[in-house]
């Protein structure tokens, strides 16, 4: 083909063309991205994408968020919260993110006591708090604080020999009053005997697993806690009820002698014959977005007489396969059907009723055993819902096995149900399985020996080759 001056004229104009097209498409791609944002996230475990509980806890969010970092200039640091609290927005785009210099301002620094760089301050609703560690969990347990509408006691019956919600033995429930507390959930340790009232200001009273017997009076007080409509957490173990027997009467509730022992613990590795393991759960608020398997050592199964003016449901029962142990778990286990009770078994039961009240002017319910937020839901606006709960196991929520499957989530949800908060889930940690790689040391010292020394000696081989076949031209 022949140029000649006009088809050199039309190349140049196409050239132009195309240069300023490309250009215009760049900028507007360029415009495009300052005003839309776009993300996709390919990890394994989706950890860069909020969890569907810190979605959910958002969504209850109903006015604005304010986040202040005091953070300094330099550094990452003001990127790695901005990056955090956008996934945050994307669900709630009413949070509004604040940067204070703590150089520049030390005297606001040191009336709000910031003590780390980076530390994050949280309003909401007139209520506040603060944060000193990035993540999802530390970021959405700061909004559960400031999203409770009251303050919650939670009080825990001692001075006989009950679990204790601040120790550091195994059958302790130390790290769970640590969860509690971390989700703004006051806890107290109430003795009896030293003061034999049940504070007002309680919202769910505590009994877990006492080892020697209640005085008749403290009993008394417990079961007018109940009567005055007051919220109780009861974590039984097999064995004596250490007189709580009117208690179980009352709630109609009849524990089943022995332990319950599920066969199929040992096909998924457990060697203890009296571990009990819910994996299925019926309809219910506390059990509603549980899909972990559920560890119960050493359980006692339940039967549920629901008394006159409950309501009562079975929450939590063993497998088909269970059965209440009554004779020594050493050796060969077998069910005998003239002694041991037949599963599935009763391991938690939920009863509720319409309480005797007072509302304040806060909308609260005073009553004699204690003061409970207004219920929300079906059973109207001014209407108090009475919750109980009662376990036939309390090692699941203790030190030794608070990590073991959904025990956790399940703690946290039945002392979230009880104190009204039905809105608010536990947000647990989650693992990034695509994060780690895991080497025999033959395989990190191939790698090693591979990238250090033989590929390099590779690459000057093929180097080598080529110069000396250039040089022989």
């Amino acid at each position: 083909m022949d140029v000649t001056p006009k088809s050199r004229l039309q190349l140049r104009l196409q050239n132009a063309l195309f240069v300023i097209l490309f250009l215009g498409v760049m900028g507007l791609l360029g415009w495009l991205s300052t005003r839309y944002s776009y993300e996709a996230d390919w990890t394994a475990s989706g950890r860069n994408t909020l969890s569907h509980a810190s979605q959910t806890l958002l969504k209850k969010l109903a006015g604005p968020v304010t986040f202040t970092a005091y953070a300094r200039e330099t550094g990452t640091l003001r990127r790695q919260i901005t990056e955090l609290v956008n996934h945050y927005r994307r669900y709630k785009p009413d949070i509004e993110l604040r940067f204070v210099n703590p150089d520049t301002d030390p005297e606001r620094v040191r009336q709000l006591g910031v003590t780390v760089d980076g530390e994050l301050h949280i309003a909401y609703a007139g209520r506040n708090t603060k944060v000193q560690s990035l993540s999802e969990q530390t970021l959405s347990n700061a909004l559960q604080r400031v999203a409770r509408s009251g303050q919650h006691w939670v009080v825990f019956l001692s001075g006989h020999g009950e679990r204790n919600p601040h120790g550091a033995a195994n059958h302790d429930l130390g790290d769970f009053g640590r969860h509690l507390l971390d989700k703004g959930v006051n806890v107290q340790i109430l003795a009896l005997t030293d003061k034999p009232q049940i504070p007002v200001n309680t919202t769910v009273l505590v009994i877990a697993g006492p080892q020697v017997d209640l005085l008749p009076g403290e009993v008394n007080l417990i079961q007018d806690y109940i009567r005055a409509g007051g919220n109780l957490l009861w974590l039984s173990d097999p064995g004596p009820l250490h007189g709580l027997e009117p208690v179980a009467e009352q709630l109609g509730i009849e524990f089943q002698p022995g332990v319950i022992v599920e066969p199929a613990a040992q096909l998924l590795g457990i060697k203890r014959p009296d571990v009990a393991l819910v994996a299925d759960y019926p309809p219910h608020p506390v059990t509603q977005d549980l899909h972990t398997l559920t560890v119960f050592p050493q359980a006692s199964g339940m039967d549920l007489k629901t008394p006159e003016g409950w309501q009562g449901q079975v929450f939590l029962e063993s497998g088909a396969r269970s059965w209440s142990e009554t004779g020594d778990l050493n050796g060969e286990i077998a069910m005998d059907r003239g002694k041991d009770v037949a599963g599935p078994l009763a391991i938690g039961v939920s009863l509720t009723r319409e309480a005797p009240q007072t509302f304040d002017a806060q909308g609260s319910a005073n009553v004699a055993g204690g003061r409970m937020p207004r219920a929300t839901g079906n059973a109207g606006a001014d209407k108090m819902e009475q919750r109980i709960i009662v376990m036939g196991d309390g090692d699941f929520l203790s030190n030794a096995f608070l990590g073991n499957g959904g025990n956790l989530d399940l703690g946290l949800n039945l002392v979230n149900w009880l104190n009204h908060d039905d809105t608010l889930i536990a947000v647990g940690s989650r693992t990034a399985p695509d994060t780690t790689l895991n080497l025999s040391r033959t395989a990190t010292a191939v790698i090693g020996l591979g990238f250090l020394f033989f590929l390099p000696l590779l690459l000057l081989g093929f180097g080598l080759s080529v110069w000396l076949k250039r040089r022989k031209r």
